[in-house]
């Protein structure tokens, strides 16, 4: 248990940081430092790592199996694309923070419930169900941590509160109901990304062990389709905006080989910590309903520290700064809940043995990565 909750950590640490790397680059504009990540992060990262660790890749892809559930984890990972490109209009709107913070309480509050619900469909609302007690602390953890979430947002709220308005590049003025509806829409689409692994992660994972491959790589092959077909959206969107905004001349510079490195740094991680998620859910029962909220909220309490360290705070009122102290305290708090509910489900008791079964777990494991 302990080692899947400090893999889990390490994954929302490197995905709280991963962006550190792109305040180095020089001569890029905005839209070249992200669509070059994108690029990268979405295809050159998974297909490296695929190539160089997965066996018989062409085997896994060409099984009947895998093939008939192609289709509709590439249509749901395309939905994850456009949640994702969602969040980037929010924040757009309504800031970093507050964006932030809906979008991410948003993937949490479903992403969370939605392996015990799949669980529950499969295999009945009281065999499917975790034990009461386990039940009550996961949901309390879940709540806990989405209190902080919104004390977060409301933190954002007042900090921003004295700001004149903003406007957009075409003379428009920025909208708060605007932005907190698209962090919404696009937290809902994000999990696409598990309902991608939900779809694929049957037919995947007999193929990938069928080709000699050990069980944890399962979320490779997974990954390797979210990634390339969500990265098909983020592609044409800033090829899009670096078209329209006539960035492309910015790629033509002396620092572009530091540029891609630092980058390649950046997409690296933003992959890995994936990865680490992936890995630290499939070490214990019911880990992904624990682990993905562990993964996500400490990437929102990095977020937080890195903005606290880089003084992004200093100007802002005492109350937007006690509302961001109570948001973090929330959120460790409701993480300790979490990891207090999995060890009661570590308990060796006939009635949590019976909550769940080997194959059940597999599948599990396989639905709350994002």
């Amino acid at each position: 248990m302990i080692e899947g909750i400090i893999w889990a950590l390490l994954g929302g640490l490197m995905l709280g940081l991963y962006a550190l790397p792109g305040k180095f680059t020089k001569h890029f504009e905005e839209e070249n430092t992200w669509g070059l990540f994108f690029m990268q992060t979405m295809f050159l990262v998974p297909i490296l790592v695929s190539a160089l660790l997965i066996q018989g890749v062409g085997d896994i892809f060409s099984d009947p199996a895998v093939q008939a559930a192609l289709p509709g984890m590439i249509i749901a990972s395309m939905l994850w694309g456009v949640g994702v490109m969602l969040w980037g209009k929010a924040i757009h709107h309504i800031g970093l923070s507050l964006g932030f913070s809906l979008f991410i309480g948003t993937v949490i509050l479903v992403g969370t419930l939605m392996p015990i619900i799949i669980n529950m469909i499969e295999n009945g609302l009281v065999a499917g169900a975790p034990e009461s007690g386990q039940f009550v602390l996961i949901l309390s953890g879940v709540a806990i941590i989405l209190l902080g979430i919104l004390f977060n947002g409301r933190a954002g709220i007042l900090r921003e509160a004295d700001a004149p308005a903003e406007e957009d590049s075409k003379g428009e003025a920025k909208s708060m109901k605007a932005g907190i509806t698209i962090a919404i829409v696009g937290g809902l689409l994000a999990t696409g990304f598990n309902v991608a692994f939900t779809l694929g992660g049957g037919p995947l994972s007999n193929a990938v062990v069928a080709a000699g491959n050990p069980d944890w790589m399962v979320s490779l092959a997974v990954m390797l389709v979210v990634f390339l077909s969500g990265g098909v959206i983020m592609a044409g969107y800033f090829g899009w905006q670096i078209t329209a905004k006539k960035r492309w001349k910015h790629f033509s510079t002396p620092s572009f080989a530091i540029n891609f490195a630092l980058i390649f740094v950046m997409a690296f991680f933003h992959y890995a910590a994936s990865v680490a998620y992936g890995y630290g859910a499939s070490l214990f029962a019911l880990g992904p309903v624990v682990v993905y909220a562990i993964f996500n909220t400490t990437c929102v309490g990095v977020a937080v520290v890195s903005g606290l360290i880089t003084k992004e705070w200093t100007e802002a009122p005492s109350q937007a700064r006690k509302a961001l102290y109570l948001g973090l305290g929330c959120m460790i708090v409701g993480v300790g809940v979490l990891a207090s509910s999995q060890y009661l489900a570590s308990q060796p008791t006939a009635e949590v043995a019976t909550v769940i079964n080997a194959e059940t777990i597999k599948r599990i494991n396989l639905t709350s990565q994002g």
